[in-house]
């Protein structure tokens, strides 16, 4: 078994088994990160030292009889704003280089490396999260392993595209509006956000208190659930981290999609897509059986309180920084904070009040569904620099418009599986949608499609990129 391309199922069967060592993992795993991140630039620290300290603790406990964990001996990867002990949490920027390291890890990483997980680097991103391209104005673009002149997505792009390209069997993003769903669909992989609540962001970088989530990319379901069952759990130092029991759904995934209703999600879910979109809805509406259509009201509302929300938190966190170090912000990111802090207080309250009254009408329609099938994109990756794209026969801009068919559901806290459908010549995703807890719905429909072979996390022939690698502290802060 080639380990460093190799599911983290897998690989964790085999070091539980005693087929192969934690080390000679995560020796794999670095050196395909050595030979290919220079390409995707997609990670910006690589704790080295820590990885191989772990990988032995590994093999050590293993050789003295203890049991293996579930993600035993697993390389894995978090978006940079995460903390990390020993690594200043930067969250995409520049200004947050001059902040002391972190003196422990986040609760999410400390989760999956009880589980036997082990940590390999911090990921690239867009600044402070606000962001769906993937470009990054201080380290430089995340690269598409499937085309590397497109986009990652973001702003969990060095995310998508360190799982997408191989370089990890499992990464961490953050989601407020879409920015693991974005990703996932542009770079070929899986990716979760689960109910808002549900997993811990105790200890990461925040952007939008009331919008943020947290959750896994993998290429294949069985990974995904793997990861969120290691990390559920109620974590007082998250306030919104809910009291709920651990639901585990990995032993749930076999079930498949018997005894359970879904629908296409219509009207705005189905304006403005790019034939490639059509295509993979329908490939996965008709590999489920799936014909009917339900319509969420009043979506297009929903994203422009979205933006209202989001700007106006935004702006509020990062005043201080805008008014001592403007220039040392991402311009475009710089512009729509400011934005943000001049949007009226009035405007704001009309939004919470009218997200209140969306989430309720959107619950109602579980009582006659149990999943909605909507598209994750617009379309597949644009090139990097591309400033905009053509929706319904207009001109609009790429940055704001990725989202737009996350952007209604994030703002409500829904669990979504985005799935990567591989169309030729780039991928692209489908989200499904889920009742608040219903992970384990949207994770047994993703399994199944997985397992009918019309959903995949395809891996690109990166050897043939024809970018010629760099060394790994040429790009990146090596830790050791």
């Amino acid at each position: 078994m080639d380990t460093s391309t190799a599911h983290a199922s897998e690989i964790a069967a085999a070091v539980a088994a005693g087929r192969v060592s934690a080390v000679a993992v995560v020796d794999a795993a670095l050196a395909r990160l050595a030979q290919h991140n220079g390409a995707l630039n997609a990670f910006t620290a690589v704790v080295e030292a820590r990885a191989r300290k772990k990988a032995r603790a590994l093999d050590a406990a293993r050789s003295a009889g203890q049991a293996s964990g579930p993600l035993a001996g697993v390389p894995f990867a978090v978006k940079n704003l995460f903390d990390v002990a020993g690594l200043p949490t930067v969250a995409g920027s520049k200004i947050n280089r001059d902040r002391a390291p972190a003196v422990r890890d986040a609760t999410l990483i400390a989760r999956l490396e009880a589980a036997g997980a082990v940590l390999v680097g911090a990921l690239n991103m867009g600044e402070y999260a606000y962001d769906f391209t993937g470009e990054n104005v201080h380290d430089g673009p995340s690269r598409n392993p499937h085309d590397l002149a497109r986009m990652t997505g973001g702003s969990s792009g060095g995310s998508g595209g360190a799982v997408g390209g191989a370089l990890v069997p499992i990464a961490l993003g953050s989601d407020t509006n879409g920015s693991i769903r974005v990703p996932s669909s542009l770079c070929g992989v899986f990716g979760l956000k689960p109910t808002y609540g549900r997993l811990s962001r105790a200890h990461t970088f925040p952007f939008d208190a009331s919008l943020d989530h947290v959750g896994p990319l993998a290429r294949s379901v069985r990974d995904l659930a793997l990861a969120y069952d290691a990390m559920q759990g109620h974590d007082p130092d998250d306030p919104v981290c809910v009291e709920r029991a651990v639901e585990p759904v990995t032993p749930l995934l076999a079930k498949g999609t018997a005894g359970l209703r879904i629908a296409i999600a219509g009207g705005y879910f189905r304006a403005g897509l790019f034939p490639e979109a059509r295509t993979a809805i329908a490939r996965v509406a008709a590999a489920l059986g799936v014909g009917d259509e339900i319509e969420i009201p009043e979506a297009p509302r929903a994203r422009a309180a979205a933006y209202v929300i989001t700007a106006s938190e935004g702006a509020a966190l990062h005043l201080e920084r805008l008014r001592e170090r403007a220039e040392d912000f991402d311009p475009a990111v710089r512009d729509r904070l400011i934005a943000g802090a001049m949007v009226p207080a009035a405007l704001v309250v009309k939004a919470q009040k009218f997200r209140r009254w969306y989430r309720a009408r959107v619950l109602e329609l579980f009582a006659g569904v149990d999943a909605i099938l909507a598209p994750a994109t617009p379309c597949t990756a644009p090139l990097i620099g591309q400033s905009t794209f053509m929706l319904d026969g207009a001109p609009v801009n790429v940055r704001a418009n990725l989202g737009i068919y996350t952007q209604p559901i994030s703002f409500i806290g829904l669990p979504v599986v985005a799935v990567p459908v591989p169309l030729h010549p780039m991928p692209i995703g489908v989200q499904i949608i889920a009742a608040p807890w219903r992970e384990d719905v949207a994770l047994r429909i993703a399994h199944a499609l997985e397992q009918a072979g019309v959903v995949t996390a395809a891996m690109p022939a990166l050897a043939e990129s024809g970018k010629k690698p760099r060394k790994v502290g040429a790009v990146m802060r090596a830790v050791t």
